[in-house]
């Protein structure tokens, strides 16, 4: 696993071996807006008759959602290339994974599985699958398809969206309900990565000839809404599932799903009480959304969607100076960027990094041990002053000659993270460091971050089951990758050797006090070696409307994020929400 620019960002912040596109690590950021009643026959979305229902397939029985910030839709429902490349909700919605992570809980629930089982020293993972479960079609599901699945990954590399074949040395079906999965050595986190694979009907896929371009228009599923009534360039409609598993599940009749080409009109839509479920960023959001409808129109945004931070790239001088990392970090002023740049929806990072996902990890002893996240200009100039970076004549530091200066990278239009670095930049030259703002498209954006070609970049974190995979890839040394070659990890290229052997040590353990007591010793590590630089806690967009529908997750019923834009927590919703 967003929304940019207080629109939203759906990349996948992938942790393990992941490629991008896999599961979403950061929470989306900000978004677009589904109409409901309005212009699901016209051609510009936000204009058409304001009949309740909009189209006739849909009625009023179809929740509206604004999910994707696009001008037109392309027909896509192939779970096999991430969440970001097809329409919503293909990877967790239309088909499903055997179990769920909930993050509000931090528990997985059983779904196409009823239970896994660790064994052999934790080199094998073996799951039970449901019998009751059929495909959309009417055919059985079975263990047979799960291995399937798992067998197209490794045939199609490409498809191997969180990198299972790096860890699993083989998958078996050894019966109807079992499926044994072989590790190459001990590695616990890979359950994340096997349970939220979406898995594929092999009765269907096994003669697709291309599964890595194929677009599979009418999907056969497991998951609660598997039929595709309307797809237009401007609409599309998914009716539910006629076979669902779950008895009496959707409760809904569907789904629909407005092109919006930008975050005005999509808040414009959302505003109107066009939309019933959404994950944006609306700024000022008691007053331009609430305050419209204060008994239907509701938002939550927890702080569950990782942590936007600054990346200093440790093979260009100064940044390998921990001083100065230190030192910028002491410079910021983290409740002004929360304040202004994000409305007042977050709070700053501690030195742990962590996000409120990962609330029962954290180490109160790192986190003052982290105290460079604290806003302290008189520390961060007496630091840089020890490190031997002098005040010039124009009030800018340098050492050795070379000016204390360097661009902060940041995305056109991500406009919560362009006002946090104009904060920084001025933060910073008030303690004699020139740092200036840089935009670009996504694409140079994220070439130059997974290359390694910049100065100082925001960027984000994942949100997993446990912090493993957050400390993994911010200090990791076996992924430093020297700078020009690409890695969807450890961006910064920074190794703490030390933590080599607590990562080893975590793969192989189940317990959760041991998990719980590696997990404190690399937050420690984090915290006295400063890696990266977090600025704060990145929310969990989601807003909602009970005119029509009820049953949403809240802050006083936390049974799910609310947020559409993370797979596979959304399922959980998909499953639960019902007519008023």
């Amino acid at each position: 696993m967003k929304s940019r620019s207080m629109s939203r960002r759906i990349f996948a912040l992938s942790a393990l071996f992941l490629s991008v596109g896999a599961t979403a690590a950061c929470d989306n950021k900000g978004a677009e807006t589904g109409k409901d009643p309005a212009g699901a026959n016209s051609a510009t979305p936000g204009t058409g008759p304001k009949e309740q229902g909009g189209t006739k397939s849909g009625g009023a029985k179809f929740v509206t959602i604004s999910r994707e910030q696009q001008a037109s839709w392309v027909r896509n429902f192939n779970p096999l290339l991430g969440e970001g490349s097809v329409r919503f909700p293909t990877v967790a919605g239309i088909y499903e994974p055997m179990i769920v992570y909930n993050t509000m809980k931090g528990e997985f629930v059983p779904w196409l599985a009823t239970k896994y089982e660790w064994s052999d020293q934790n080199k094998k993972l073996t799951f039970t699958t449901r019998t009751e479960v059929k495909w959309s079609d009417g055919q059985p599901f079975s263990a047979k398809d799960v291995a399937f699945t798992f067998g197209l990954l490794k045939k199609f590399p490409a498809l191997d969206l969180s990198g299972v074949w790096k860890f699993v040395d083989s998958v078996e079906a050894k019966d109807d309900t079992t499926v044994e999965f072989k590790l190459k050595e001990a590695f616990v986190p890979g359950l994340h990565y096997i349970g939220h694979q979406p898995i594929v009907p092999e009765h269907k896929w096994k003669d697709v000839a291309d599964p890595v371009t194929f677009t599979n228009e009418n999907p056969v599923a497991t998951g609660p809404f598997t039929e595709v009534k309307t797809f237009q360039n401007q609409i599309y409609e998914l009716g539910k599932n006629p076979n669902y598993w779950q008895k009496g599940k959707p409760a809904v009749e569907g789904l629909r799903f407005p092109a919006y080409p930008g975050n005005d009109q999509a808040n414009l839509a959302l505003i109107n009480g066009e939309v019933d479920w959404a994950g944006n960023f609306v700024p000022d959001i008691d007053k331009t959304y609430v305050a419209k409808d204060p008994q239907n129109n509701h938002y939550w945004f927890p702080l569950v969607g990782g942590t936007v931070t600054l990346y200093p790239n440790a093979t260009k001088k100064p940044f390998d100076d921990i001083k100065l990392r230190k030192a910028i970090s002491m410079a910021i002023d983290r409740a002004q960027i929360a304040k202004i740049a994000v409305n007042g929806y977050t709070v700053g990072a501690d030195g742990t990094g962590l996000d409120d996902a990962y609330a029962r990890w954290r180490n109160e002893k790192a986190a003052a041990a982290g105290d460079w996240t604290n806003y302290d200009v008189a520390k961060a100039n007496a630091l840089l002053d020890e490190a031997g970076y002098a005040k010039g004549a124009d009030g800018i530091r340098a050492k050795d000659g070379k000016p204390l200066k360097f661009d902060i990278n940041v995305v056109t239009g991500w406009s919560d993270w362009v006002r946090a670095v104009q904060i920084t930049t001025q933060n910073l030259k008030a303690v004699g460091i020139d740092a200036s703002l840089k935009t670009y498209d996504f694409s140079a954006f994220f070439e130059a971050l997974q290359k390694g070609t910049f100065d100082m970049s925001m960027g984000w974190t994942n949100t997993e089951p446990t912090p493993f995979n957050f400390y993994r890839d911010l200090m990791a040394p076996e992924f430093v990758k020297p700078v020009g070659e690409a890695t969807t990890r450890n961006w910064h290229r920074f190794g703490a050797k030390e933590a080599e052997p607590l990562f080893k040590k975590f793969a192989a353990a189940t317990d959760p006090a041991e998990q719980k007591s590696i997990i404190d010793e690399l937050q420690m590590i984090y915290a006295q070696q400063v890696p990266v630089i977090p600025l704060f806690k990145n929310p969990s967009w989601g807003e909602y409307s009970t005119k029509r529908f009820v049953g949403w997750p809240s802050k006083e019923n936390p049974y799910a994020k609310l947020s559409p834009n993370n797979s596979p927590d959304y399922l959980l919703v998909l499953t639960e929400i019902k007519p008023k």
